[in-house]
């Protein structure tokens, strides 16, 4: 698993940069890009929960929800092979390739949230 920090509802993931001898961040679940750095944890963590108020302040200016939006619905490219596989095992558990997948992810996370 990535390196995670959170606050106030939001995540970002944690990378260090050996050239500038820095970490950084970016948040991820918006339609925006911030990104934000820090020369030690503290640093970090301090700019970003700034990048984050500020964010939200300005979505507040704007008008704009600060969350992206998703659709429920994704494209995936698998084997072939895999695919009939899954449609193969979702025919003999009675359900439509779509809850078979959903069923399947769902459980993913969940075994996820345990580790």
């Amino acid at each position: 698993m990535k390196n995670v920090i959170s606050y106030k509802n939001f995540a970002a993931s944690i990378s260090f940069s050996a050239e500038d001898e820095v970490l950084y961040g970016k948040v991820a679940g918006i339609n925006d890009l911030v990104t934000f750095e820090g020369n030690s944890v503290k640093e970090l963590k301090i700019a970003f929960k700034e990048a984050i108020d500020d964010y939200l302040d300005t979505c507040k200016r704007l008008g704009k929800d600060p969350l992206k939006t998703y659709k429920g619905s994704f494209n995936i490219r698998i084997p072939t092979i895999l695919h009939k596989e899954i449609a193969e095992a979702a025919f003999l558990h009675n359900q439509t390739l779509n809850e078979f997948v959903k069923n399947a992810l769902l459980q993913s996370l969940e075994k996820e949230k345990t580790h």
